[in-house]
């Protein structure tokens, strides 16, 4: 594996830390990975050598106490874990996007208040989007907030909460009409609220129920959830960046973070798939000889290598298009699309390859089939990143006639 997915241009520092993550995967998260999973057990070890090694502040400020790291080696460090275990990745990245969105938009009072603390990993975040009823149609939320005094009172029901029941902090998008006149548009209504809450299941704090874990095919391990907003009460100081009505442009810039994010945990699980069947090839035999000496094999090993390093460049230049202050929508865009569907192919290429042995849980490939689906619709389905690129196209290619 040494030869595919390089990048060029690393400072030492960084080759430091992806060295550094790369043994703790292959000594901490690849041997016990395809157990927890079975079992749909939270890899608490695991975080906890996370957090040890100062993974929970990669990318937050130094002067908060983080690493101060780029978005580059945060997904660089992503690809790494999501090649031992993708649900990892999911625990760190749902967590990066807050503290980012933080470090981004939030007041002086909410950065010095949370940032220190999430980059020491004592406060972990979760952030929430999509409600039951709307999947990517997010200018269609009916969870609302209304001021009451010094503080907001909220209702409404959110879905698809990674690190919902671990996390102590949620940010929560919901409409707010407050100040916003009828007939606004949806998405200069909406506003970001930084939720605190306590771990767990069932009530976290009054008027915010957890209900539980929504059992998945997949991406097992971390926590997905449910929030029930039930007249749940929260400062007006906790309205991030302290001013209502632009919450869908927080939300979104967060979102750009987690489609690389995305991308690299699709390079992530695509390297390993392709580490397993280039090794079972050389171990099957048939016909007295490898598998891997057929011809038919080697044109799928072929194409599985060029997809993994074709994504990982893209990922990379969107990274550093992102680092770079540059908007990156299109490029993450791009990124995400090509990066999960790659994934979702070299992993049934590599399914294919251990033929019937794909199928047993005994084998790795079977955890890695049935988690790259997650990829295809996390952070904005094939169709909406498709929508996406397409309009920045037609901003950049603008016919002028």
């Amino acid at each position: 594996m040494a030869r595919l997915a390089r990048t060029a241009g690393l400072t030492d520092v960084q080759q430091e830390i992806l060295s550094t993550v790369r043994d703790f995967v292959d000594k901490e998260i690849i041997p016990v990975a395809t157990e927890l999973e079975h079992r749909d057990e939270y890899p608490q070890q695991i975080v906890d050598g996370l957090r040890e090694l100062g993974l929970f502040g990669l990318m937050i400020p130094e002067e908060y106490g983080g690493l101060g790291e780029s978005l580059l080696t945060y997904a660089l460090c992503v690809e790494e874990i999501a090649r031992g275990w993708m649900s990892v990745s999911g625990i760190i990245n749902t967590h990066f996007i807050v503290a980012y969105m933080l470090k981004q938009h939030g007041t002086q009072e909410q950065k010095d208040h949370f940032l220190p603390r999430m980059a020491a990993g004592d406060v972990r975040g979760a952030f929430s989007m999509s409600e039951p009823g709307l999947g990517s149609d997010v200018s269609a939320i009916t969870s609302k907030a209304v001021k009451d005094g010094e503080e907001y009172v909220l209702n409404g029901q959110k879905m698809w909460l990674t690190n919902g029941g671990t996390s102590s902090l949620v940010a929560v998008l919901v409409r707010s009409d407050e100040g916003h006149p009828e007939g606004t548009a949806p998405h200069r209504s909406m506003t970001t609220f930084l939720v605190e809450k306590e771990p767990g299941f069932g009530e976290v704090r009054p008027g915010l129920t957890i209900p539980g874990k929504i059992d998945k095919m997949g991406y097992k391990g971390v926590d997905t959830t449910e929030l029930i907003m039930d007249d749940l009460r929260i400062p007006a100081d906790r309205v991030l960046g302290g001013t209502t009505g632009r919450g869908f442009y927080q939300m979104m810039d967060g979102v750009e973070v987690g489609r690389v994010n995305v991308a690299a945990r699709g390079c992530g699980v695509a390297q390993r798939a392709f580490e397993l069947g280039v090794r079972y090839a050389q171990q099957r035999h048939t016909f007295g000889k490898p598998i891997a000496r057929h011809q038919a094999i080697q044109f799928k090993l072929a194409e599985m290598a060029t997809k993994v390093e074709a994504a990982h460049a893209m990922m990379v230049n969107a990274a550093r298009k992102k680092d770079s202050g540059e908007r990156n929508d299109l490029e993450a865009g791009m990124a995400k699309y090509l990066a999960s569907e790659y994934c979702k192919e070299v992993v049934e290429d590599a399914f294919r390859i251990h033929g019937g042995y794909g199928f047993s849980k005994e084998y790795e490939i079977e955890r890695l089939y049935r988690e790259a689906p997650m990829l295809l619709i996390g952070e904005g389905t094939a169709e909406i990143q498709k929508m996406i690129i397409g309009r920045r196209l037609l901003e950049e290619y603008r016919f002028q006639g």
